[in-house]
């Protein structure tokens, strides 16, 4: 095997093993054609995914002490490479939990649950979060859509201790509040707290910026307190603006909002003829399944082409795709088919990636999701 924790459906031998003898969420030993052991890993009869391993040890088996060691490594990383508290504690398949995501807040932690086979393993992973670090609250955020796919409720409630309405998170020295229930995500989006930094080496005194899809301000904030001269959030939930001057204010800044889709917003700033030095785009994934590819791929480009409409002379581009069904490569081509139709030259000065406490599994090609490329816009070389 590649090293890959998926076991699809039409992959299985039905004859010799039916999966509809299988409860979802089920651990089993994955066995070979010559019953060589393969692994751990628990089973979904409803799921394509119908099987993903979790441990390839035939010592060790499925259960809370298993659990609790990879907390431990994960837990080891993330300190060596994060200076405070606040980031992604386990990611899925990369950190050894597939269906499984803990963001933490200090003390707080928030989880969310994909797969009935993690789901079936909730109260392990709450005993030995417990057992690990002791936290002051856990809150089970499990109102993603792919839930759907494992046949699972979408559903939020605190699993243990006290959770407050909003999180409060530290980002480069930069204090943040976010919702939490009605947040996105977890709340937060740590997949680009590196890439918020990677700006900053780029901005220069008095530079504006330009948030398309903006959340609660992350990063006009940073830009702001970075010398930016003018910061504007562009988003189509009041909630999340309110967030964003919030967060301004308590940063001792202040930034311009305007709720509108992002396309619309594009549009009308182009019409007015304003320019930004900056444009930041980090809108949610156009493509989330295979045959949403070339409406999405349609989307990027459009959303490209605008945003390049706004830049101004030998200003900067930040453009990034959470869609994993997106190639970098095909990132790059929206954004070259978007310059020449805007009359732009586009040079890539950096291309990146997720933050390092969402690392990719080498054999899981799944686990690399997020682009961002840093691109110098001009009107002629």
């Amino acid at each position: 095997m590649s090293g890959h924790s998926w076991v699809f459906s039409n992959e299985v031998d039905i004859a010799s093993t039916p999966l509809t003898a299988f409860q979802a969420g089920a651990l089993v030993q994955l066995q070979a054609h010559n019953e060589r052991f393969l692994g751990y890993a628990y089973v979904n009869p409803h799921a394509l995914i119908c099987a993903r391993i979790v441990g390839r040890r035939p010592e060790q088996p499925i259960d809370r002490e298993l659990i609790e060691q990879r907390l431990r490594v994960a837990l080891a990383l993330r300190e060596r490479i994060c200076r405070a508290p606040y980031y992604r504690l386990i990611f899925g398949e990369s950190d050894g939990l597939p269906g499984l995501v803990l963001d933490r807040y200090g003390s707080l932690f928030v989880g969310q649950i994909a797969t009935a086979g993690m789901e079936g393993l909730k109260g392990e992973v709450e005993s030995a979060l417990r057992a690990v670090l002791d936290p002051s609250g856990l809150f089970w955020k499990n109102d993603s859509a792919a839930r759907a796919l494992e046949h699972l409720p979408q559903e939020a409630h605190v699993a243990f201790g006290q959770v407050p309405q909003e999180i409060e998170v530290l980002e480069a020295g930069i204090r943040f509040t976010a919702p939490l229930a009605h947040g996105q995500k977890t709340g937060w989006f740590y997949d680009q707290t590196a890439n918020r930094q990677r700006l900053v080496r780029y901005l220069w005194s008095g530079a504006r910026v330009l948030d398309v899809c903006s959340y609660v301000g992350a990063w006009s904030v940073t830009a702001l307190k970075n010398g930016a001269s003018l910061a504007r959030c562009v988003d189509s939930s009041e909630s999340a603006l309110e967030y964003a001057r919030r967060n301004a204010a308590a940063n001792a800044v202040e930034v311009q909002t305007t709720k509108e889709d992002a396309f619309d917003a594009l549009r009308a700033i182009q019409e007015r003829g304003e320019r930004f030095d900056v444009v930041i785009l980090d809108p949610p994934a156009f493509i989330k399944r295979k045959k949403d590819i070339p409406q999405g791929q349609a989307a990027y480009r459009k959303l490209n082409q605008l945003a390049l409409g706004v830049v101004a002379r030998d200003g900067l581009l930040v453009s990034c795709s959470c869609s994993y069904h997106l190639a970098a490569e095909d990132l790059v081509a929206a954004i070259q088919v978007a310059a020449r139709h805007t009359d732009c030259v586009v040079q890539v000065l950096e291309a990146a990636g997720q933050s390092p406490d969402h690392p990719v599994h080498p054999a899981i090609p799944e686990t690399r999701y997020l682009k961002a490329f840093f691109c110098r816009v001009s009107r002629e070389l």
